[in-house]
């Protein structure tokens, strides 16, 4: 992620480098892996394609297949993971992968350390704000919110920044003190008392039953946790309509603290991508680390010690989608890197290259290119094959607008960055 919205000139300073043999060597300090954009690209992929509607589809139908579809393209209640709670954390994930590639191209052109950081501190605003503006553009996020996946990052970005310049060794300490502190600080504060009012935040009794957790994991239950206190502090400091007293899906300022943890352990995945190991040594070390990740993750939500919760990004969350986010990086790494495969993932590095741009028009434009196909085309054309299919054909369509955009920006190498 760079700042600017500009033409990129011909020769951009995180330009491809394609392997010249089967195991390439480590990539130069300035180059840029197509893997990376490709992810990325994948990662702005499933978001856009929330238009698809794929649940009301399920719904509508009764199919098997397409009720798969829609439980991978919504969020879980609370605990346990789909395909779409995996979007968050690896966009996270890849902001840490990009930032030792970033740092080598700006100091490749001469800038200082005070420059370089007072643009990491100036990058960390924009984002903070554009997640905060992004979040207020409907009638129901007037007030101010941080849980916008912007915001969380840049709620933790100059301290990524500054870690980016430290030994491996401190980042992986720094890593293990987020995590274990973030745990305790969830452990140590108090179970709600036994009169505790649920649905005065927003947790019924049936939800609580199906979802709830009893015993020493009841610290991480919605809204009655060490989050959702300090967010009935924080966000009632700044004006409002109305008293915060909880956020319906249970989503929490401080969940910016373990995303940092997720942002880290891209951090830690770049020192490998740089590093003189082996293309097959590389790929070890990501199947290792996301095997790792998952089994902790898992572990810790079995026992109880620490549940797997997105919505909190529980320090076990951290773990298992980041195992997640290991593996889907050496998928990419060996496929389109190692294998020279970037011809087919071409698609997906165009949304990848303009991620920010993606992020966008995904959360400003669905009304107003949905809106003028229904205007312009003939009626009925998205209800041919029946009116349960008639939301994804309309989604469908506006997702392939959607890409053409990105890819008029690519042809004319604009790209917005922050």
């Amino acid at each position: 992620m760079e700042t600017t919205l500009t033409a990129a000139p011909a020769a951009v300073p995180l330009a491809y480098a394609s392997p010249a043999v089967k195991s390439p060597p480590p990539p130069p300090l300035s180059s840029r892996l197509a893997s990376i954009d490709a992810y990325r690209g994948l990662v702005m992929f499933l978001m856009m394609a929330e238009v698809l509607n794929l649940a009301g589809v399920g719904r509508a139908t009764k199919s098997a297949f397409w009720l798969f579809l829609g439980k991978h393209q919504t969020h879980v209640e609370w605990y346990g993971c789909s395909l779409h709670d995996l979007i968050q954390p690896s966009f996270s994930f890849l902001v840490g992968v990009a930032l030792p590639f970033s740092i080598a191209s700006r100091r490749a052109r001469g800038q200082s350390m005070p420059f370089m950081t007072l643009h990491a501190c100036w990058r960390a605003l924009l984002l903070i704000c554009l997640g905060f503006f992004l979040r207020s553009t409907s009638a129901s996020q007037t007030n101010f919110t941080f849980e916008d996946t912007l915001t969380q990052i840049g709620l933790g970005y100059v301290f990524l920044f500054l870690l980016g310049f430290r030994p491996v060794r401190d980042q992986w300490v720094a890593l293990a003190v987020l995590l274990v502190g973030y745990w305790l600080a969830f452990a140590l504060y108090p179970l709600p008392a036994a009169g505790f009012d649920y649905k005065a935040v927003g947790v019924t009794g049936t939800w609580l039953g199906e979802h709830g957790y009893t015993g020493f994991a009841a610290h991480w239950n919605k809204n009655s946790n060490l989050a959702w206190a300090f967010d009935t502090w924080f966000l009632n400091l700044f004006p409002r309509a109305r008293a915060f007293k909880y956020n319906g899906g249970g989503y929490a300022t401080l969940s910016f603290i373990p995303t940092l943890g997720t942002m880290i352990l891209g951090l830690l995945a770049a020192n490998v991508i740089r590093s003189g190991r082996s293309a097959m040594e590389k790929l070890r070390w990501f199947a290792v680390a996301g095997a790792i990740g998952l089994a902790s993750g898992w572990v810790l939500n079995w026992t109880g010690i620490c549940p797997v919760v997105k919505r909190i990004w529980t320090p076990s969350w951290t773990l298992f989608s980041g195992g997640w986010c290991f593996l889907l990086l050496a998928a990419f790494y060996a496929i389109v890197d190692v294998g020279r495969c970037r011809r087919v993932f071409f698609p997906l590095i165009v949304i990848g290259m303009n991620s920010i741009a993606a992020y966008c028009i995904a959360h400003l434009f669905d009304s107003l290119i949905g809106g003028a196909l229904n205007r312009h085309l003939p009626v009925g054309t998205f209800s041919s094959l029946g009116r349960a299919y008639e939301p994804f054909l309309h989604g469908a369509a506006i997702l392939l607008v959607y890409w053409l955009i990105l890819f008029w920006m690519y042809r004319r190498r604009i790209f917005l960055r922050i």
